[in-house]
């Protein structure tokens, strides 16, 4: 979790919410959901891999998928949905114009394993 959690901080520097963004706007990007899933042990010396992708976006939300790898081998999993809040006033609030269409240029199918639910 903490390595997809570092891989959604690099999809928000990538695309405009990086640190200095949070800090002179009170918003971010707030986890409201996440599937993930853990498909191989991992030695904790391995060089892990993740891939992050854009698989939905909306006016105020973003859904990501992250595929850790090692060696080539796909290990880990997680689908997020994510909401844009501002911290200071409390609730959502629309993404910056900018943001939004680095957003839709980055929007790509999602993989197979995504959108299922547990059961």
């Amino acid at each position: 979790m903490l390595v997809f959690g570092f891989a959604t901080d690099a999809v928000m520097d990538q695309v405009g919410l990086d640190a200095s963004y949070r800090t002179d706007t009170g918003c971010s990007l707030y986890t409201v959901e996440a599937h993930v899933r853990y498909l191989r042990e991992v030695k904790s010396a391995s060089d892990l891999v993740v891939t992050s992708r854009i698989v939905g976006t909306g006016a105020k939300k973003v859904r990501l998928c992250h595929e850790m790898s090692v060696d080539g081998a796909l290990v880990a999993t997680e689908e997020i949905m994510a909401l844009h809040v501002n911290g200071q006033q409390g609730g959502t609030t629309p993404f910056p114009t900018a943001v939004a269409e680095r957003f839709a240029d980055l929007d790509e199918p999602a993989p197979e394993y995504a959108g299922r639910s547990i059961g």
